[in-house]
């Protein structure tokens, strides 16, 4: 019987630990890059190759290297506790590393079987192969690889990594992965430049903004300066770009992609809000959150797609999150609002606020209600937009009620100006005036006995009347020539008469004596009174246009 218990380990365990995480390219590749970053590289060349059927991916960059010991105590020891041991800084200090767990290296046996290292450090090179068969196959948790060391230039330092006996069959499409690339990490700059290429062909730049380079932005909100943001994305050192765009996104690139030292933390999503509401199809964006890094506990998975919600920094940050992207929606639909009805108002003829400040009570609510409904909800091309607002515009222009009235040209001239500043009292006094000037005119300035000019009501009585100077109906016959009945045009002649002695009585002569401000006050003349004004004196205005002088 054994005097101690021992815990052992099947080499089998590494590819359930890891490899099958990295199965992906993109992924596997992210490792490679988060590395040289770590060693302080400022320069990663990514070299895919396809020729002649065989397969392979170079990664180089110039970083500190690593010495024989760092080899054999860091870079080989599964599982090392990095941010223990290292305090979370590159070797010099210079950045904060962006590795945890140290599973990362197990990402190269995800793409490929053999694994060729070479790296430089002080002097000294060091190269090994690690074989995923003798790997696997090796009859101790205790895998020893090849290797051989040599002098180099004391100034040079990087590391260079082959992987080879691909596992990928499909072609590399490079384009594709530098942009998915770009999605897993945000810290690209002058400091840190990574390019890729195929064949050793021109290489494409990887960085910060390739990953929108397909989006066109509408609106950004800038966290945390963003009016939006409460103090606690202030206090925890949130930054990024919340992006809408103008058209709907396709589905794998919606949501909020979280960062935490440059390096994806959380995969793009809403956080529990309602996504099914129309607004987030459009809404994309990064945030780095280099805080939920830096605790104790380790809140990242493995895979690097999701942060573990369950916790209490994590709860908390989820549910601000939310709280955000409920307040970026509703902003959003305020902002989209205000910007597609003035780019329809730039298409179209007219100012859309304009025409809307000209509208009144329930019809200004009919029309907005309509064109929200079209520039808000609706995907319609913009043609088509313009053109219900165009027709809507033609059915309902700027002062529709007056519009509607069809008033007469004199009415129109002499009440405009002052209907528009909703002077009511002023349009119709002065429609009155032009009225009388012009029965005054057409009837010769007809004076009493006195010689005075008759004017107001008594203008009109001695104007109009089966007796008067002129004839509303005189001009009219039948369809056939023959006159109407006596009676019928007496009560036209009659009608002319009182109508106009009767706005004489019934509107001049009360805005005359009256204060306007008592009149708008009270209700007693109010701007459908001024409409149905203006009306009987255009329907005036006409009969008076075809009167004849019979005197």
């Amino acid at each position: 019987m054994s005097d101690k218990l021992i815990m052992s380990f099947d080499p089998h365990t590494i590819e359930h630990l890891g490899i099958k995480m990295y199965s992906v390219l993109p992924n596997a590749i992210a490792e490679l890059v988060a590395n040289a970053y770590d060693a302080e590289a400022r320069n990663v060349h990514i070299k895919l190759y396809d020729k002649n059927g065989t397969k392979k991916i170079l990664v180089i960059d110039d970083g500190t290297g690593m010495s024989f010991e760092e080899i054999n105590d860091k870079f080989l020891r599964i599982g090392r506790k990095r941010r223990e041991e290292d305090r979370g800084k590159s070797i010099n200090g210079l950045r904060n590393v962006s590795g945890r767990k140290g599973l990362g290296k197990l990402a190269f046996f995800g793409i490929g079987d053999t694994i060729s290292i070479s790296t430089c450090r002080e002097g000294i090179q060091t190269k090994f192969i690690l074989k995923w068969n003798d790997l696997i196959n090796s009859p101790t948790p205790n895998y020893e690889p090849y290797f051989e060391t040599a002098q180099c230039n004391q100034t040079d330092t990087g590391t260079r990594i082959e992987l080879s006996d691909l596992k990928r069959k499909s072609d590399f499409d490079i384009e594709h992965l530098a942009i998915s690339l770009s999605k897993l990490f945000n810290f690209f700059d002058d400091n840190f430049l990574v390019d890729i290429s195929l064949n050793d062909a021109h290489p494409i730049p990887i960085d910060n903004t390739l990953k929108y380079q397909n989006i066109l932005p509408q609106f950004i909100w800038d966290i945390p300066n963003a009016p939006l943001c409460d103090n606690y994305f202030h206090t925890f050192k949130i930054s990024g770009n919340i992006i809408a765009t103008e058209k709907p996104l396709p589905p794998g690139l919606r949501g909020v992609t979280l960062f935490a030292h440059g390096r994806l933390v959380n995969a793009p999503e809403f956080f529990g809000v309602g996504e099914s509401s129309h607004g987030y199809s459009y809404i994309t964006g990064f945030l780095n959150v280099d805080f939920i890094d830096e605790g104790a506990d380790d809140v990242i998975s493995t895979d690097r797609q999701s942060l573990s919600w369950d916790l209490a920094i994590t709860s908390e940050l989820r549910q601000k999150l939310q709280s955000l992207l409920h307040a970026i929606e509703k902003d959003w639909r305020e902002k989209r609002k205000k910007e597609r009805r003035n780019k329809l108002g730039r298409k179209t003829q007219f100012n859309i606020d304009e025409w809307f400040s000209t509208l009144s009570g329930q019809l200004q609510k009919d029309v907005d209600t309509i064109i929200s409904s079209i520039i808000e909800n609706s995907e319609l091309p913009s043609e088509s937009q313009e053109k219900i607002v165009n027709a809507l515009h033609s059915i309902a222009p700027e002062y529709a009620h007056y519009h509607w009235r069809h008033l007469h040209t004199s009415v129109k001239n002499a009440s405009y100006e002052d209907y528009k500043n909703e002077d009511y009292y002023s349009a119709v006094e002065e429609a009155i005036k032009r009225y009388e000037a012009t029965v005054k005119t057409k009837a010769d300035s007809p004076k009493d006995a006195n010689g005075n000019e008759k004017k107001g009501r008594d203008l009109m009585f001695i104007s109009f009347g089966i007796h008067g100077i002129l004839s509303a109906a005189k001009k009219y016959k039948k369809h056939d020539q023959t006159d109407f009945d006596s009676d019928t045009k007496q009560n036209i002649e009659e009608g002319q008469q009182y109508l106009s002695a009767g706005i004489m009585a019934g509107a001049r002569n009360p805005l005359a004596h009256e204060e306007k401000k008592e009149l708008k006050t009270s209700g007693l003349f109010t701007e459908s009174d001024c409409l149905d004004m203006l009306s009987l004196l255009s329907h005036l205005f006409r009969r008076l246009d075809d009167a004849e002088k019979i005197k």
